[in-house]
């Protein structure tokens, strides 16, 4: 079962296998044979690389996969700053800012600033395609069983609710930073971020971050509301 897993583990790399291509990943020990591998014979150590071939093309690279210098860049000249909690609440309260929630509708109704507007910004995979269900297992693998995906209804969902001129906070459960340091010179990028480098790409003018999400908001005592089912 390894072996067939790992056709979906969720890499950090830019690349992904088209049908005609082959990704090539190495395990210890001795590997089990599925539809679709091949392990080629090694007799010299007791690693061995397995060839598998992906069951169907991956699809184009969505907008958050980009990768996070080009993001970042583009959010610097977009002019997208982060705000701190206590300035969001500000914003939002005296200058009719909207908090745009990107996290799963599920960690939005355990709690969320009061008028908060809850769009996600990846969801559970809902398809049954080869590669959805490749991804599914590569999930698996590690032990996560409800994988996500970027949601492809994204802005089309926000421009229903938000139109161009909005004023916006991004915010997901603890955000990420453009602020560069000394371990992470480029920043570290986050839903929120991701959301917000996909919302100005589409337009949208007057878009922020929250600095620290929700997790701070909450930790500095800030109104929270929750939603029951």
């Amino acid at each position: 079962m390894a072996s067939l897993t790992s056709i979906a583990t969720p890499y950090r790399s830019s690349t992904y296998p088209s049908s005609s291509q082959a990704l090539r990943v190495k395990l210890t020990g001795n590997t089990l044979f599925s539809a679709g591998v091949r392990s080629p014979a090694s007799s010299s150590s007791s690693s061995s690389f397995l060839t598998i071939r992906s069951a169907a093309t991956k699809p184009d690279k969505p907008a958050a996969e980009v990768d996070w210098r080009q993001k970042r860049e583009l959010l610097l000249e977009k002019r997208v700053r982060s705000v701190d909690v206590k300035e969001a609440l500000r914003l939002q309260k005296e200058n009719n800012f909207v908090i745009l929630d990107v996290r799963p509708e599920a960690e939005y109704k355990e709690g969320h600033p009061p008028g908060a507007i809850n769009v996600e910004m990846y969801r559970l995979i809902r398809e049954w395609t080869p590669w959805d269900i490749a991804r599914r297992l590569g999930f698996a693998f590690f032990g996560i069983f409800s994988g996500t995906e970027e949601n492809p209804e994204f802005i089309q969902s926000v421009e229903a609710k938000l139109d161009k001129e909005a004023k916006i906070i991004v915010a997901c459960s603890s955000a990420g930073t453009m602020k560069p340091t000394q371990n992470l010179p480029e920043g570290q990028q986050s839903r929120s971020l991701i959301a917000a480098y996909v919302l100005v790409l589409n337009g949208y003018k007057n878009v922020f971050h929250l600095e620290g999400g929700i997790y701070t908001w909450s930790k500095e005592g800030l109104p929270i509301e929750s939603e029951e089912d």
